[in-house]
């Protein structure tokens, strides 16, 4: 079962956006559910449908709320936010 409040963050490997990302969540010590883009056409599609636009990373946050290809700051400023 995932947890309500975990952050999704939506991206592929090979994305140096999306490695920045994490390395920060790893950092700081945040738990988050990984989906792979690349893995299954779903999982790129549901990216595409939450930001409306084809760029990763996605994160989505437990309120509903979105960062496509955050800075680390606007990251941490929205992870300090919710």
């Amino acid at each position: 079962m995932t947890d309500p409040q975990a952050i999704t963050v939506y991206g592929a490997d090979w994305c140096s956006d999306c490695r920045r990302s994490k390395a920060l969540l790893d950092r700081d010590g945040v738990a988050y559910r990984w989906v792979d883009v690349e893995a299954s056409k779903e999982a790129a599609d549901e990216a595409m449908a939450i930001s409306g636009r084809p760029s990763i990373p996605v994160v989505v946050f437990p309120d509903g709320s979105h960062l496509v290809e955050p800075s680390d700051e606007a990251l941490r400023a929205k992870l300090a936010a919710v």
